[in-house]
């Protein structure tokens, strides 16, 4: 990859932890985000577009389900907790994530694609997402070869100006909605109980989880890491820490949200640890306005398949 042999790539690439990672100015990216048709709103989360024209663009990931996208412009990779880095393919799927993960990229940088539920996750792929989860991979390797000409088709075209971020959005929406597989009925019901159940408190219950679930200990645990790429502990875990974040990342708390906050965490390092972990971020700098992406997908309305 030629950016690596830039040195200022390489340099970027030396942040050895979430905290020193310095991230692209809000000022230098532009984010559309479209709303998913309705067709499509149980698998999609959001549609988004983005572009930033900076030589090397630094960003996080927080942890999440997965994308769907094509990458018009940049070449770059993911840095995960393993220790492997990822290049980005022009057409690509990123894998169910289990922590933050850092992107740097040799820019212009643009990306238009889809945030995947768990639905989405597994009526697309029918992967387990537990043993799929902390990659960036050609969507060819994840689904076959069945979104490569339209993948194709749309990079031309929004290289061309004969499409816009938008429309190839909407058509990546679309598209995913013609090729979703019916998830297994039973299992679906799990799936919106987990939801409920994660939606319910910053800390639940596992108890909670399993006097609601059709399942025995032992299947609620397998059935939770296959859609979601983690078990019900871990995921609580996850969960937990993206609300605190998009509530910290709120001008003022409620009485009663900092109460909940107080009570969700051992105390304040263990808060800080656990969102850093997540989201990328110290709660000191979840509102500093350098990451509108980070900022746009820990807001609430993204949690909505948590019934919060």
């Amino acid at each position: 990859m030629d950016s690596l042999h830039n040195p200022e790539f390489r340099e970027s690439q030396a942040a050895s932890t979430l905290d020193d990672f310095e991230l692209t100015s809000s000022s230098l990216i532009e984010i559309d985000y479209i709303a998913p048709p309705a067709a499509v709103s149980d698998y999609v989360t959001t549609l988004y577009h983005f572009r930033c024209d900076e030589p090397i663009i630094n960003d996080i990931q927080p942890a999440s389900v997965g994308h769907l996208a094509i990458f018009p412009y940049g070449k770059g990779e993911m840095h995960f907790r393993g220790g492997y880095r990822d290049p980005n393919a022009e057409i690509a799927m990123m894998t169910p994530l289990s922590t933050a993960t850092p992107i740097v990229v040799k820019g212009p940088f643009h990306v238009v694609g889809a945030a995947l539920s768990p639905f989405g996750w597994a009526a697309l792929t029918r992967l387990h997402a537990g043993e799929n989860r902390d990659r960036l991979l050609p969507a060819n390797a994840l689904i076959g070869d069945s979104f490569d000409s339209l993948g194709q088709h749309l990079l031309d075209s929004y290289r061309t100006g004969t499409m816009s971020g938008r429309e190839c959005a909407l058509e990546i929406g679309n598209f995913i909605g013609r090729v979703a597989k019916p998830v297994n009925s039973r299992h679906a019901d799990l799936v919106r109980v987990v939801n409920t159940w994660l939606g319910s408190s910053l800390n639940p219950e596992i108890a909670d989880l399993l006097e609601k679930a059709a399942y025995s200990e032992r299947q609620v645990q397998r059935l939770t890491e296959r859609y979601f790429g983690l078990p019900p502990q871990a995921l609580a875990r996850k969960y937990r820490a993206l609300r605190a974040a998009a509530l910290l990342s709120f001008p003022q708390l409620t009485p009663e949200f900092e109460a909940e906050l107080g009570d969700a965490f051992f105390d304040q390092s263990h808060m800080i640890r656990e969102i850093t972990r997540f989201v990328g971020r110290t709660p000191a700098r979840l509102s500093d306005d350098n990451n509108p992406f980070l900022a746009e997908m820990i807001d609430p309305k993204n949690f909505r398949e948590l019934d919060i």
